[in-house]
C-alpha cells in the first residue's frame, strides 16, 4: 500500500501573491522530498472550516494574514513564543490529527540580521502594529534592543505591543507616524507596513551601520529602502525575512515528519542547510549569499 503524499499549503487572504510555494518547492527539491506544498484563500473566519477538513495526508500548514492569530483556538499545543506574542505562523500536524503552532518569524528576522550585520541596537524604531510587528519587537529584544518607539497611524491600537515590551521589561513610547521626523538620525529601524504605505516617510541613518529592515518586498525597493540606502545605511528587505522564517517551518515540517509532532523545534538546522538556504534565495531573486554589512537594496 502506497502512502498518501505529504501535503502542505500557505493560507490567508489575500494569497495569490505568495511566494512561499516557490520557497518550499526549491526546499524540497534539495532534500530530495516529494511533497506538494500550494497555496489556499482563507479568509477572516474561514480557517476552522479548512482545518476541519484535513486528512491524514496533511503535515503541515503555514499561515499569513489574517490567520496568525486567529489559528490560536484550534491548536492542541503552543509553543511557548507563539503563545508569548499571541501569534503564530506555523502548523505542524500529527500522524494523530493534534494540531501544533509555532512562530518562526522572530527567528526569521534575527537570523536575517545577524547574516548581514553584527547589530546589536540599544533601541528599536518599529513601524506598524500587526502580528509582524509584535514579531519584530521581540526579534529586536532578541538582538539586544531594550528601547522602543512604536509609530502607527492609530496610536490607539498599539496595546499589544506595549504589554509586549512591559513583559520584556523594556522602555515603550507610542506615537503616530507623522512625528517620525521630529526622531532624527536612527539606528534600527523595522518597517512592518505594507508595500508603499512607507513612502512618503523620510527616515534617516545615524551610520553606516544603521539598519532598516523594510518587511515589505514587491515592490522592491521601497521608495523607504531606497532613501535609506542613499544616505549609506544598510537595508533589508522582506525577501530576506520570507526565506529565513520559511527555512524555520522547513525545520519543523521536516522534524514533524520523523517523530512526533509535538516535540519538534524549530532550531535544529537542517541537513546540509546552507544548500537548502542557497536555493531559496536564489528561486526568489536573491543572491545565494547575502554581503555583509552593505548598504545596497538588492537583498
Amino acid at each position: 500500500m502506497t502512502a498518501a503524499p505529504r501535503r502542505l499549503a500557505v493560507l490567508g487572504s489575500p494569497i495569490g501573491h505568495s511566494l512561499s510555494p516557490t520557497l518550499h518547492a526549491a526546499a524540497y527539491d534539495v532534500l530530495g522530498l516529494d511533497w506538494e506544498y500550494g497555496r489556499a484563500e482563507v479568509a477572516s473566519g474561514g480557517l476552522t472550516a479548512f482545518v476541519d477538513g484535513l486528512d491524514a495526508s496533511w503535515l503541515g500548514l503555514s499561515l499569513t494574514m489574517p490567520l496568525k492569530r486567529e489559528v490560536l483556538p484550534l491548536l492542541d499545543t503552543v509553543s511557548p513564543l507563539a503563545a508569548d506574542l499571541g501569534v503564530a505562523n506555523t502548523v505542524v500536524r500529527g500522524d494523530d490529527g493534534a494540531l501544533h503552532g509555532h512562530n518562526t518569524d522572530v527567528d526569521g528576522i534575527v537570523r536575517s540580521v545577524e547574516r548581514r550585520h553584527d547589530a546589536r541596537p540599544a533601541a528599536a524604531t518599529i513601524l506598524g502594529g500587526g502580528a509582524t510587528a509584535a514579531s519584530a519587537m521581540l526579534a529586536a529584544h532578541r538582538l539586544g534592543a531594550r528601547s522602543f518607539s512604536v509609530h502607527l497611524r492609530t496610536p490607539g491600537k498599539a496595546g499589544e505591543l506595549t504589554s509586549l515590551a512591559a513583559s520584556l521589561g523594556a522602555d515603550v513610547s507610542v506615537a503616530p507616524l507623522t512625528e517620525l521626523a521630529v526622531l532624527g538620525p536612527l539606528d534600527f529601524v523595522v518597517s512592518t507596513l505594507p508595500g508603499g504605505a512607507a513612502d512618503d516617510l523620510h527616515l534617516a541613518p545615524r551610520s553606516a551601520s544603521s539598519v532598516l529592515f523594510d518587511v515589505a518586498y514587491d515592490p522592491w525597493p521601497t521608495r523607504l529602502a531606497s532613501r535609506w540606502a542613499e544616505q549609506g545605511g544598510i537595508v533589508l528587505s522582506g525577501l530576506d525575512m520570507l526565506v529565513e522564517q520559511a527555512i524555520g517551518q522547513v525545520r519543523l515540517f521536516v522534524a514533524g515528519d520523523a517523530r512526533s509532532a509535538g516535540a519538534v523545534r524549530p532550531d535544529t538546522a537542517l541537513p546540509d542547510e546552507d544548500a537548502v538556504r542557497d536555493a531559496m534565495r536564489r528561486s526568489v531573486g536573491l543572491p545565494a549569499q547575502p554581503s555583509r554589512a552593505s548598504s545596497s537594496v538588492g537583498g
